[in-house]
Protein backbone atom coordinates (compact mmCIF):
# COMPACT_ATOMS: atom_id res chain seq x y z
CA UNK A 1 0.00 0.00 0.00
CA UNK A 2 2.46 2.43 0.56
CA UNK A 3 4.54 1.70 -2.19
CA UNK A 4 1.62 2.37 -4.61
CA UNK A 5 1.02 5.69 -2.40
CA UNK A 6 4.74 6.53 -3.12
CA UNK A 7 4.19 5.45 -7.10
CA UNK A 8 1.30 7.29 -7.42
CA UNK A 9 2.74 10.34 -5.87
CA UNK A 10 5.97 10.44 -7.72
CA UNK A 11 3.64 10.51 -10.99
CA UNK A 12 1.34 13.41 -9.65
CA UNK A 13 4.76 15.57 -8.70
CA UNK A 14 5.94 15.07 -12.43
CA UNK A 15 3.08 16.30 -13.68
CA UNK A 16 3.31 19.90 -14.05
CA UNK A 17 1.23 20.11 -17.10
CA UNK A 18 -1.45 18.99 -15.32
CA UNK A 19 -2.16 21.79 -12.82
CA UNK A 20 -1.37 24.49 -15.40
CA UNK A 21 -4.13 23.22 -17.80
CA UNK A 22 -6.54 22.22 -14.75
CA UNK A 23 -5.91 26.22 -13.80
CA UNK A 24 -7.00 27.34 -17.31
CA UNK A 25 -9.88 24.94 -17.65
CA UNK A 26 -10.90 25.59 -13.97
CA UNK A 27 -10.96 29.53 -14.81
CA UNK A 28 -12.97 28.72 -18.21
CA UNK A 29 -15.69 26.89 -16.41
CA UNK A 30 -16.01 29.43 -13.89
CA UNK A 31 -14.91 32.91 -14.31
CA UNK A 32 -14.95 33.76 -18.35
CA UNK A 33 -18.21 34.16 -18.57
CA UNK A 34 -18.22 36.30 -15.32
CA UNK A 35 -15.64 38.47 -16.99
CA UNK A 36 -17.44 38.84 -20.10
CA UNK A 37 -20.93 39.52 -19.48
CA UNK A 38 -19.62 42.08 -17.05
CA UNK A 39 -17.83 43.51 -20.22
CA UNK A 40 -20.83 43.90 -22.16
CA UNK A 41 -22.80 45.43 -19.42
CA UNK A 42 -20.41 48.22 -20.29
CA UNK A 43 -20.06 48.37 -23.11
CA UNK A 44 -21.99 51.57 -25.10
CA UNK A 45 -24.60 51.33 -28.73
CA UNK A 46 -23.05 49.75 -31.81
CA UNK A 47 -19.30 49.56 -33.04
CA UNK A 48 -18.72 52.71 -31.33
CA UNK A 49 -19.81 51.06 -28.02
CA UNK A 50 -15.87 49.50 -27.65
CA UNK A 51 -15.18 53.32 -27.35
CA UNK A 52 -18.13 54.83 -25.65
CA UNK A 53 -19.10 52.77 -22.64
CA UNK A 54 -22.54 52.82 -21.58
CA UNK A 55 -23.24 55.51 -18.14
CA UNK A 56 -23.43 52.35 -16.20
CA UNK A 57 -19.78 51.58 -17.16
CA UNK A 58 -18.54 55.12 -15.57
CA UNK A 59 -20.57 54.07 -12.31
CA UNK A 60 -19.39 50.54 -12.39
CA UNK A 61 -16.16 51.82 -12.21
CA UNK A 62 -15.96 55.37 -10.46
CA UNK A 63 -20.12 55.13 -8.44
CA UNK A 64 -18.76 57.65 -6.02
CA UNK A 65 -17.63 60.32 -8.51
CA UNK A 66 -20.72 59.25 -11.19
CA UNK A 67 -22.80 60.40 -8.27
CA UNK A 68 -20.95 63.69 -7.69
CA UNK A 69 -21.67 64.47 -11.65
CA UNK A 70 -24.98 63.48 -11.28
CA UNK A 71 -24.55 60.48 -13.93
CA UNK A 72 -23.25 62.97 -16.63
CA UNK A 73 -20.38 61.46 -18.48
CA UNK A 74 -19.26 64.59 -19.97
CA UNK A 75 -18.27 66.39 -16.80
CA UNK A 76 -15.71 63.12 -16.39
CA UNK A 77 -12.07 63.19 -17.59
CA UNK A 78 -10.33 61.45 -20.63
CA UNK A 79 -8.57 59.67 -17.68
CA UNK A 80 -12.07 58.41 -16.65
CA UNK A 81 -12.85 57.21 -20.13
CA UNK A 82 -9.86 55.52 -20.81
CA UNK A 83 -9.96 53.87 -16.97
CA UNK A 84 -13.50 52.67 -18.63
CA UNK A 85 -12.13 51.57 -21.87
CA UNK A 86 -9.15 49.30 -20.81
CA UNK A 87 -11.34 48.03 -17.65
CA UNK A 88 -14.19 46.78 -20.66
CA UNK A 89 -11.49 45.36 -23.16
CA UNK A 90 -9.51 44.06 -20.53
CA UNK A 91 -12.45 41.85 -19.34
CA UNK A 92 -12.39 40.23 -22.64
CA UNK A 93 -9.17 40.27 -23.70
CA UNK A 94 -7.38 38.91 -20.77
CA UNK A 95 -9.72 36.02 -20.01
CA UNK A 96 -9.62 35.08 -23.68
CA UNK A 97 -5.97 35.00 -23.86
CA UNK A 98 -5.96 32.89 -20.33
CA UNK A 99 -8.46 30.28 -22.13
CA UNK A 100 -6.56 29.98 -25.32
CA UNK A 101 -2.78 29.87 -23.31
CA UNK A 102 -1.42 33.35 -25.10
CA UNK A 103 0.98 35.32 -23.34
CA UNK A 104 -0.57 33.29 -20.27
CA UNK A 105 1.67 34.94 -17.73
CA UNK A 106 1.01 38.23 -18.50
CA UNK A 107 -2.61 37.67 -18.79
CA UNK A 108 -2.82 35.95 -15.66
CA UNK A 109 -0.57 38.65 -14.03
CA UNK A 110 -2.65 41.40 -15.84
CA UNK A 111 -6.07 39.81 -14.31
CA UNK A 112 -4.88 39.41 -10.62
CA UNK A 113 -4.60 42.61 -11.18
CA UNK A 114 -8.07 43.34 -12.47
CA UNK A 115 -9.52 41.62 -9.81
CA UNK A 116 -7.47 43.84 -6.94
CA UNK A 117 -8.94 46.71 -8.72
CA UNK A 118 -12.49 45.29 -8.85
CA UNK A 119 -12.00 44.46 -4.83
CA UNK A 120 -10.97 47.44 -3.94
CA UNK A 121 -13.46 49.28 -6.20
CA UNK A 122 -16.63 47.05 -4.44
CA UNK A 123 -15.04 47.42 -1.34
CA UNK A 124 -14.74 51.87 -1.38
CA UNK A 125 -16.95 52.80 -4.03
CA UNK A 126 -19.75 50.24 -3.67
CA UNK A 127 -19.68 50.20 0.19
CA UNK A 128 -18.56 46.48 0.76
CA UNK A 129 -17.07 47.63 4.09
CA UNK A 130 -20.00 48.55 5.41
CA UNK A 131 -21.35 45.04 4.90
CA UNK A 132 -19.34 42.42 6.89
CA UNK A 133 -20.84 39.63 4.54
CA UNK A 134 -19.77 41.08 1.71
CA UNK A 135 -15.86 41.40 3.12
CA UNK A 136 -15.88 38.33 4.96
CA UNK A 137 -13.13 37.46 7.08
CA UNK A 138 -10.74 34.15 6.44
CA UNK A 139 -10.84 31.85 9.60
CA UNK A 140 -14.10 32.49 10.00
CA UNK A 141 -16.24 29.21 9.00
CA UNK A 142 -18.02 31.11 6.38
CA UNK A 143 -16.45 30.24 3.16
CA UNK A 144 -19.28 32.42 0.96
CA UNK A 145 -18.19 36.34 1.29
CA UNK A 146 -17.96 37.57 -2.08
CA UNK A 147 -14.81 39.50 -1.84
CA UNK A 148 -11.92 37.97 0.52
CA UNK A 149 -13.13 34.41 -0.08
CA UNK A 150 -14.03 34.17 -3.53
CA UNK A 151 -11.48 36.25 -5.02
CA UNK A 152 -8.78 34.95 -2.91
CA UNK A 153 -9.63 31.60 -4.88
CA UNK A 154 -9.59 33.20 -7.98
CA UNK A 155 -5.94 35.26 -7.47
CA UNK A 156 -5.32 31.59 -6.50
CA UNK A 157 -6.21 30.27 -9.85
CA UNK A 158 -4.21 33.04 -11.56
CA UNK A 159 -0.92 32.28 -9.65
CA UNK A 160 -0.75 29.12 -10.67
CA UNK A 161 -0.90 30.29 -14.07
CA UNK A 162 1.82 32.78 -13.50
CA UNK A 163 4.37 30.41 -12.13
CA UNK A 164 3.57 27.34 -14.01
CA UNK A 165 2.58 29.07 -17.60
CA UNK A 166 -0.02 27.85 -19.63
CA UNK A 167 0.34 23.91 -20.24
CA UNK A 168 0.90 21.88 -23.00
CA UNK A 169 -2.34 22.40 -24.63
CA UNK A 170 -1.81 25.84 -25.52
CA UNK A 171 -1.14 28.37 -28.10
CA UNK A 172 1.97 29.35 -25.88
CA UNK A 173 3.52 26.01 -26.25
CA UNK A 174 2.78 25.39 -29.41
CA UNK A 175 4.29 28.82 -30.13
CA UNK A 176 7.44 27.64 -28.30
CA UNK A 177 7.94 24.64 -30.29
CA UNK A 178 7.91 26.84 -34.04
CA UNK A 179 10.21 29.50 -32.89
CA UNK A 180 13.52 28.72 -32.17
CA UNK A 181 15.00 29.66 -29.05
CA UNK A 182 17.99 32.33 -29.26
Amino acid sequence: MISLYASVTHRLSQADWLLATLARLVFAGTLLMYFWVSGLTKLGEGFMGLFQPSVGAYAQIFPKVMEAVTYDTSQLSIFHWAVVVAGTWAEFILPALIVLGLLTRLSALGMIGFVVVQSLTDLFGHGGLEHKETFGAWFDRFPDSVILDQRSFWVFVLLVLVIKGAGPLSLDNALRKRIPEA
